[in-house]
């Protein structure tokens, strides 16, 4: 099972990354979940959110304590939470940056796999908002294949309607631009 939190802002999409990764993983004819975690939270506070993809059913309900994937959507984010709490040993972060991977490990202490995209660059030019959930998820499948990233495009289609394209566009982009880095030893 590959467990993955996601860390965002109210508004960002993080929910509908996590709802859209799930989708993908189903049509795969994997067993999958995703859910949010918040409370009174409103627009542009912060906000976590959950996905399990697994090739056997998922009997686990809680939140995710140990993930694999820890996906950021806002790098403001790192500033006031410690994304890396309960990553695993051999897990990842997928960082929405404009910064180096060097300088993301100088200035956090990073030690991790890392693969790095400037999503909010791609999602500014594609859909021109920055709202970075499709974005990432395109990053996502780049630093670890959890599922196939051709895999996402019926669920955005049916999701986005008329914006889709561009959506899809802002993904594959991603994909495409992610740096991918090994753990630091």
């Amino acid at each position: 099972m590959i467990e993955v939190r996601i860390h965002g802002r109210g508004g960002q999409g993080g929910v509908t990354s996590a709802e859209m990764l799930a989708i993908a993983a189903i049509s795969e004819g994997k067993y999958a979940q995703a859910f949010p975690s918040f409370g009174p939270e409103r627009r542009g506070a912060p906000v976590i959110a959950f996905a399990r993809v697994s090739d056997t059913k998922i009997r686990n309900r809680t939140k995710v304590y140990a993930p694999d994937i820890v996906v950021v959507l806002d790098p403001s984010v790192m500033k006031i939470v410690d994304v890396e709490e309960g990553l695993k040993e051999d897990g990842l972060l997928v960082i929405n940056s404009g910064k180096s991977i060097d300088e993301l490990r100088q200035e956090f202490g990073f030690k991790t796999a890392i693969a790095k995209v400037d999503a909010t660059r791609i999602a500014m030019e594609e859909l021109g908002l920055p709202i970075t959930n499709t974005t990432m998820l395109g990053a996502l499948v780049k630093g670890k294949e959890v599922i196939s990233l051709d895999s996402l495009v019926a669920p955005l289609e049916k999701r986005f309607g008329r914006i889709a394209a561009r959506n899809i566009k802002a993904m594959q982009r991603a994909y495409k631009e992610t740096i991918v880095a090994g753990k630091e030893s």
